[in-house]
């Protein structure tokens, strides 16, 4: 069993993970080589000590080459869920791989779009956010992909293999996926209902004549690059959309720690990389 698994390559994330390495732990950092898209995309950064407006790429740069100074390989595979044990937890992958560590530290940031009314009620009785894991139970049906990633798009080829009918909703630019059975509507939803499982995806304004305000589906994928803590650990308390934590970033489950964006504002590189730290010293504290 592991000493620590970190969820998230973000700026919190990485400090930790060098933090738990000058502590001696073992653990993994689940993410992706890119490591941030946020710090990827910012132009510049000025507030961060030591560093005079550089730009999101150079710093993203600088990270990457520390990781490969210490050795410290990012693990590709997606978090679907944080599972608490008698003495520790279980992470799954969405690719049903599991992994069990004495502690974790969530540093996965937050998510860029504002959640849909009824996604998390819905959450396993028709909203899903793996579509390998969940995919096989909509064969022949149809489901709605909301998808804010143009590096997701191999999932929606996954459940374009399954379903019946693909109603596409991408949240980014340069869309390339396409099928006989997808049709892409180009709306946010307001809001996903249903009885006791989801049943239509409802619009503040008509799709097109066809559909009106109301798009009949069976199910829906939110197919994102991070998932909402509350969605990945059972039980986690939240506070105004944010992991609530103490000064020690713990959380209200025993070994479980936060840090970043995922704990609340300001957003900014320089108080995930404090947050990252703190964890990690939490977590060698509590190990000992």
């Amino acid at each position: 069993m592991l000493d620590c698994i970190i969820v998230g390559s973000g700026p919190a994330g990485i400090s930790a993970a060098l933090t738990l390495q000058a502590n001696r732990k073992s653990f993994m950092i689940f993410g992706g080589k890119h490591l941030s898209e946020k710090v990827e995309k910012a132009e510049k950064i000025h507030n961060y000590p030591g560093l005079s407006d550089v730009s999101g790429k150079t710093f993203l740069e600088a990270l990457q080459g520390q990781l490969s100074d210490a050795e410290i390989d990012i693990t590709e595979e997606k978090v679907g869920g944080v599972y608490v044990l008698k003495e520790g937890f279980t992470v799954l992958t969405q690719d049903g791989k599991t992994y069990e560590s004495r502690t974790v530290i969530l540093a996965c940031g937050v998510e860029n779009i504002k959640g849909i009314e009824g996604e998390e009620s819905f959450f396993g009785r028709g909203v899903s956010y793996c579509a390998t894991c969940d995919g096989f139970l909509y064969k022949g049906k149809t489901i709605a992909v909301l998808c804010t990633s143009k590096r997701l798009e191999h999932e929606i080829g996954f459940l374009a293999g399954y379903a019946k009918q693909i109603y596409l909703i991408p949240m980014y630019k340069n869309v390339e996926i396409t099928g006989e059975n997808i049709t892409r509507v180009v709306q946010m939803p307001k809001a996903i209902v249903g009885d006791k499982r989801v049943e239509k995806l409802v619009f503040a304004t008509a799709i097109d004549e066809n559909f009106g305000k109301e798009l009949p589906i069976d199910g829906i994928f939110m197919l994102k690059e991070s998932l909402s803590p509350a969605i990945l650990v059972g039980g986690l308390e939240m506070e105004n959309g944010h992991v609530k934590v103490t000064r020690t970033l713990s959380t209200n489950l025993p070994g479980l720690y936060a840090a970043g964006d995922c704990t609340g504002r300001p957003y900014q590189h320089a108080k995930a990389v404090g947050e990252g730290n703190v964890a990690a010293h939490s977590v060698s504290e509590f190990l000992r």
